[in-house]
């Protein structure tokens, strides 16, 4: 079973978080994106804006903040009505409080033991036109920033290109190394940096959400209150190119991992899957980087489906042919050679869930009477979340 990623949307009250949600809803193609909304105070008017998008598939906390859920169990439970197989939802959006942080809500969603579900990546929101004044009101935005993914300077139509270019500069020193920003105005982002979009392939008798958000363009404009027109998924697309990689030959790990640990800041989102082929990991991985986070998942592969690597990359002012070149530079002609510790660095971003604990009165008759049961044998099995 594939597990469902889960991307998180923060950033401080007014940044436009819900205006990025209600974009990636109303342009997500055939994709089943499942929310849970988490508004601070009583009245969640949030909650109430994006309702009649999702209908049973959203799930809000309200009264404070996600983070503050006591032991995650909460928020655990809202993820695994989301993961249900009944609702086939392909990827789940949780929408930060305001005063949300970030850390916490990381570390609570790597730490999650449900196989259903795993961390996506975190993006933060950024408000262009108040970028100074959040940081003098909130001084732990540099902090929340540090731990960004990907970075969205939303409401850039509101500042000039010199004060954009300014922000940008402080942005970079604020992230970690090589974090990509991404402009917006009115919250607009293709969806494809965040998750994959699926084509429409069902008929309900009825006008798909996508179909009468065309329909209110033609009649009134933007949906949102924009003064753009009704064309604006289109030239969100215009702002990204995609570059596409497929390798009948298998790429070697090591080199695989430099190239990800050099990709530019520009390349905004890596998908598809890699075929290693070292021994004892021939399986087929599949790969899911958003920003800086990076996530392998190992599926086996299908009846006669042909062992190759497929990637997309998608970026903006990014130099495709030298993108090419170096993941053309990973080929591995003999893979049955490598030696198995080669896949360390690969199997550092593959998420495993830790075992259930056996019942107090059993005792494994093959374990070691002078090792301590609660001692993990192998450690490099179950990566620490800090690590991510």
């Amino acid at each position: 079973m594939n597990s469902i990623p889960v991307i998180v949307l923060a950033g401080f009250l007014g940044s436009g978080k819900t205006t990025v949600l209600n974009h990636l809803l109303g342009n997500r193609g055939g994709t089943r994106i499942g929310v849970v909304v988490n508004d601070f105070g009583s009245i969640e008017v949030d909650a109430m804006s994006v309702a009649g998008q999702v209908g049973d598939s959203m799930v809000s906390l309200g009264g404070g903040c996600l983070c503050c859920a006591v032991d995650g169990s909460e928020l655990d439970a809202y993820l695994e009505k989301l993961a249900d197989p009944v609702h086939r939802i392909d990827v789940i959006v949780i929408e930060a409080s305001g005063l949300a942080e970030p850390e916490e809500m990381v570390r609570m969603l790597v730490a999650n033991e449900n196989p259903a579900v795993r961390y996506g990546g975190m993006v933060q929101i950024v408000d262009a036109a108040e970028f100074d004044a959040t940081r003098a009101r909130h001084p732990e935005t540099d902090r929340h920033l540090a731990v960004a993914d990907l970075v969205v300077l939303n409401k850039t139509d509101r500042v000039d290109a010199a004060e954009r270019t300014r922000i940008e500069a402080a942005l970079a020193a604020l992230c970690a190394p090589g974090i990509p920003v991404v402009g917006a105005d009115h919250g607009r982002i293709d969806p494809e940096l965040l998750f994959d979009r699926r084509p429409w392939t069902e008929t309900r008798g009825q006008l798909s959400f996508e179909d009468l958000l065309a329909q209110a363009h033609d009649h009134d404009g933007d949906h949102d209150g924009d003064h753009g027109g009704g064309d604006h998924a289109d030239h969100v697309h215009a702002a990204y190119e995609a570059t596409e990689f497929v390798s009948e030959q298998a790429l070697g790990p090591r080199r695989f991992i430099e190239f990800l640990d050099r990709r530019p800041a520009g390349l905004y989102r890596i998908k598809g899957s890699v075929y290693f082929g070292v021994p004892g990991h021939e399986e087929r991985y599949e790969v899911h980087a958003v920003g800086r986070f990076l996530r392998f998942a190992p599926h086996p592969w299908g009846r006669g489906e042909p062992r190759l690597t497929q990637l997309v990359l998608i970026g903006s002012g990014t130099d495709g042919p030298a993108l090419l070149r170096e993941l053309e530079n990973c080929r591995e002609p003999e893979p049955w050679h490598a030696a198995p510790e080669s896949m360390w660095g690969v199997l550092r971003y593959v998420h495993r869930p830790a075992p259930e604990p056996a019942p107090e009165s059993d005792q494994d008759p093959d374990q070691d009477p002078d090792q301590d049961p609660d001692q993990d044998p192998d450690p490099e099995d179950h990566p620490d979340p800090e690590d991510f």
